[in-house]
């Protein structure tokens, strides 16, 4: 893997040209081979039957004003064949809004919102999903989770992010996926596998970068406590702090409906 990201490095002169390219092209196979066991173990050491936590936003605009919120989170499942619920706490003019994802792995997720104020649930459209989420630097789309069957993969090369090695990993959004964006780039932890970085784009432009930090062994799983998310278009960003973060618990089946997101 490393003469891989060395041959990435090195000046090719025009000599060489014709050689190179032929490298490449046998290299391929087995650089997307790589890129998706890649993915494959971060898939793996994050399947959880549940998890929960408490997270606070503060939400960052292009003049510098910041905007504190809160929501809950519950999870049942795993990947793509999880549901997970979002409810705002604070502040009282999102209080009781509340998102319902239902992942699947070979398409894009299923999305309902019920908004207390109008008493009204209505289904996330798909073409809708690249819209912020109630005034968060979150689109719906970077609410649902990742399937590894839902992209194809490329190992880009190498990199470091706050001083840990890392694999950079291409994600291109297989059809059913149904994604806003053309490509993902992600940077995949040496040591430990956890994500430490997202940069998502529209054709050639960057629109979305995540930000994965203070990392901590949270049942046997390294969990991000922080997650900042910076919107490029709008110069606008969102800090998520979790807090009273538990993986395994027992939770309903029935906490995951539509009909469920109407209790407050």
């Amino acid at each position: 893997m490393n003469s891989l990201v060395d041959m990435w490095r090195r000046p090719v002169s025009a000599a060489g040209l014709t050689a190179t390219s032929v490298i490449l092209a046998l290299a391929t196979p087995y650089a997307a081979d790589n890129a998706r066991r890649i993915i494959e173990e971060v898939q793996r050491r994050t399947d959880t039957m549940s998890q929960q936590y408490e997270g606070l936003l503060q939400v960052v605009d292009a003049k510098g004003r910041v905007a504190d919120k809160r929501w809950t989170f519950e999870r049942l499942g795993s990947h793509g064949r999880s549901r997970s619920v979002l409810r705002f706490t604070s502040p009282a003019e999102v209080k009781g809004v509340a998102l319902l994802i239902v992942d699947h792995a070979d398409r894009a997720s299923d999305q309902w919102m019920w908004t207390p104020a109008v008493e009204r649930d209505r289904r996330i459209a798909l073409q809708d999903r690249s819209t912020r989420f109630f005034g968060t630097d979150f689109s719906f789309e970077d609410l649902e989770e990742r399937d590894v069957d839902q992209f194809d993969y490329t190992l880009i090369g190498e990199d470091a992010i706050g001083g840990a090695p890392c694999w950079k990993v291409g994600a291109t959004p297989r059809e059913a996926k149904s994604s806003q964006y053309t490509r993902s780039v992600l940077w995949i932890r040496k040591d430990n596998y956890a994500i430490a970085r997202t940069e998502n784009y529209v054709k050639t432009a960057i629109t979305r970068r995540l930000d994965y930090s203070n990392l901590q062994n949270v049942q046997g799983i390294w969990t991000a406590r922080q997650i900042d998310v910076v919107d490029l278009t709008r110069g606008s960003r969102t800090r998520l702090t979790l807090d009273k973060l538990q993986y395994n618990a027992t939770l309903e089946d029935d906490d995951f409906t539509v009909q469920a997101l109407r209790r407050q």
